[in-house]
């Protein structure tokens, strides 16, 4: 049975290969570079919980979303989520997308769709959610850090 959405879901049309600039084997060895787990704000983020003496899992997908970090002791899932993929501060970038529009508009927003079903749905099962943006992490590690452990400290 499908799920019951609360608003229409967006519409992600196939990539058009003839809008782009590449054969299909060039795009797919272009894509396959684009890490979905692992990347260097994420590895930075779990070194720091990790020294802070929080254990976790890492995209666990017993959970809705996948989350890139849970500790499940605390019911707290954490997203670090790159800011082309997920949309950060769209109003204005998303006049910036002049190649294959068609596709990446829908994609992209489609994302930011998703994104809000998932912490509505994790919050649903009691999960505190933190997204957080790959360079909000590159930069200010500290705060985001900070951040997640006041949550943290809270149980204890």
């Amino acid at each position: 049975m499908p799920k019951k959405y609360s608003e229409e879901r967006i519409k992600v049309p196939r990539f058009n290969e003839e809008a782009g600039f590449y054969t299909t084997p060039e795009r797919s060895k272009i894509m396959s570079k684009i890490r979905g787990k692992n990347t260097k704000p994420e590895l930075a983020l779990r070194k720091a919980l990790w020294a802070a003496g929080y254990r976790y899992r890492i995209d666990y997908k017993k959970l809705i979303g996948k989350p890139d970090i849970v500790l499940k002791k605390y019911r707290t899932a954490i997203f670090v989520d790159g800011e082309f993929w997920h949309g950060y501060d769209w109003e204005q970038r998303r006049e910036k997308i002049k190649s294959n529009r068609e596709f990446w508009i829908p994609k992209i927003e489609r994302n930011i769709q998703r994104d809000a079903e998932v912490n509505e749905a994790l919050q649903g099962l009691g999960y505190t959610v933190f997204r957080f943006w790959q360079k909000e992490v590159d930069k200010n590690l500290d705060e985001c850090l900070d951040t997640v452990l006041n949550h943290l400290k809270t149980y204890d």
